[in-house]
């Protein structure tokens, strides 16, 4: 049975604050004073903030990595910066992985299984998989939390003040104190394993038997809040795709669009996290046959009205139904709308539902890199809401939004060309917001994640 000992350490928060503080703070410092000789520069901002981030990795970076991806959160030249910090993280070394599976399953931990392979397959921000093997001889996949996360992320959480104030100074185009808590509820979520078990259970039940997408199954009696052992699925990177017959490519990326709006429009959940790492390829006599989900720590539960919500914006875009789209961002969360309000975050959103408008075979986007994806629109958006004054974005804007972005680099990446029009209304077509709510009740049930 795992110790709470390292449960958010006032010790490991204060070395946090130094390190955090320190970084940002100095960077903070300069930022200001140039700005005060009159030599602000956006661009060098960026990369200060990056490189002050960079060199921490954990839940900071984890946080900036997603605030570059909502318009004006931050300006569009930190975003970019921001944008090139990497997810890996330098492994836990061997003596300190047995140190933290004793804390976990206890000492002879090492009995529980047949092989446990000293050297992590895998290592990002918080934690870090392990390939073994049960005593069953079932391969297994370890994931192991890296000691004192809570510590990191509650100190993090606390710095991630300091960016907005940074920013809130420069009349930014967004109020950011919805965004601020909705990031801090996910953070503190995907900490606890035992939940991320929970979410993987909701979705083996929505994709059981489905042949384009397969989820690992959590092995109950080698798992802990902090320790999460699932069964090993074998595949590939999706990028090593990127040569194949279009096809191939095709079918990838319709596995990875129904790995999405599936669940999002029957359910009410989606991943808000659709990072190339979390996602690999399987194998079916030889050839490329569809996609396993790996990681369940960013998964996003919505209330039926919002997923409504999503779904009449799209039909008041397609019937350009002013009314219903004024209805439908209502029910998103938008407050204050008024006609100036609702053309600016009209530009926003044709660049989302563009591609599921058009009843035609095409790319997501033509001539643009994964990188560039969504930012000319981003800062249309962000310099016509400062001509208007800051609004505040519903919190259940933020992880839509992040997952809509990183799932149309997805697209990129494969040049799928595909009729996203009616792979939409495919999955929309019989969408009843009763319904939706009775299935999303008895699923969360299920998974053990209601109430």
């Amino acid at each position: 049975m795992a110790s709470d000992d390292e449960k958010n350490r006032l010790s490991g928060r204060l070395g946090r604050y130094v390190r955090v503080g320190t970084g940002v703070g100095a960077t903070a410092a300069r930022i200001a004073g140039a700005r005060l000789f009159g030599e602000a520069d956006l661009r060098k901002e960026g990369e200060l903030l990056a490189s002050a981030l960079g060199t921490l990795k954990g839940p900071l970076m984890k946080v900036a990595q997603l605030l570059a991806t909502i318009p004006d959160a931050v300006p569009p030249e930190w975003a970019a910066e921001l944008m090139r910090l990497q997810s890996d993280a330098p492994p836990m070394g061997w003596a300190f992985v047995k140190r933290r599976m004793i804390a976990e399953l206890g000492i002879g931990w090492e009995k529980r299984f047949a092989s446990f392979e000293t050297q992590p397959s895998h290592a990002a921000s918080l934690g870090q998989v392990h390939k073994a093997t049960g005593l069953d001889g079932q391969r297994l996949a370890v994931k192991l939390q890296y000691p004192d996360m809570e510590s990191a992320v509650e100190a993090d959480l606390s710095q991630l003040g300091l960016l907005f104030s940074m920013h809130a100074r420069m009349r930014p185009a967004i109020d950011t104190s919805e965004i601020r808590q909705e990031i801090g509820d996910r953070i503190r979520e995907e900490l606890d394993y035992t939940r991320e078990g929970r979410h993987m259970r909701l979705y083996g039940g929505i994709f059981r038997d489905d042949p384009l997408i397969r989820v690992p199954e959590r092995i109950e009696a080698l798992s802990t809040k902090r320790l999460l052992t699932m069964t090993w699925l074998d595949g590939g990177p999706l990028l090593a795709h990127k040569a194949d017959p279009q096809e191939i490519r095709n079918r990838l990326a319709s596995a990875m669009f129904r790995a999405w709006w599936y669940p999002f429009s029957h359910y009410g959940v989606i991943h808000g996290d659709p990072h190339l790492g979390n996602y690999t390829v399987f194998a079916e006599d030889g050839a490329p046959a569809g996609i396993n989900l790996l990681d369940y720590g960013c998964i996003r539960i919505f209330p039926p009205a919002f997923v409504e919500g999503v779904i009449e914006l799209y039909r008041g875009l397609l019937a350009d139904d002013r009314d219903r789209i004024v209805a439908a961002y209502e029910r998103w969360g938008f407050r204050g709308l008024d006609n100036e309000l609702v053309d600016i975050l009209n530009i926003w959103a044709r660049f989302i539902y563009g591609p599921l408008l058009t009843d035609r075979v095409r790319r997501i986007a033509d001539g643009v890199s994964p990188a560039e994806y969504g930012r000319k629109e981003a800062s249309r958006v962000a310099a016509a809401l400062k001509a208007r004054g800051p609004v505040t974005v519903p919190r259940e804007f933020v992880f839509m939004d992040r997952a809509a972005i990183g799932l149309g680099g997805v697209f990129l990446h494969l040049d799928a060309e595909l009729n996203f029009y009616r792979l939409f209304n495919e999955q929309i077509e019989a969408f009843d917001r009763t319904e939706l709510t009775k299935r999303q009740s008895e699923a969360l049930i299920g998974a053990g994640l209601a109430g």
